[in-house]
């Protein structure tokens, strides 16, 4: 789930990210993603679509369902951004 998701993040396309953050909650089971993120089934249906634009809460919420974190790192030379 990680390695997957982590390609469409550095890809940078929102759409891309959000359809494979809905491929992985699918692939878990959509109502038990909904049921640990106390949120709607359908709603995350629409939000974790290509074209959903969902909260920034609602991915962290359905990322700890999920077992998964964000985590930054610099990017090489931009900024020393470190």
């Amino acid at each position: 789930m990680a390695a997957y998701l982590n390609v469409a993040l550095e890809e940078g396309d929102l759409a891309l990210i959000m359809a494979t953050l809905g491929d992985i909650a699918r692939a878990r089971t959509m109502a038990v993603v909904a049921e640990e993120t106390g949120l709607g089934r359908e709603s995350l249906y629409k939000s974790l679509s290509a074209n959903g634009n969902p909260e920034f809460a609602t991915v962290l919420k359905v990322m700890s369902a999920l077992g998964l974190r964000l985590q930054a790192t610099a990017v090489p030379g931009a900024n020393d951004a470190s």
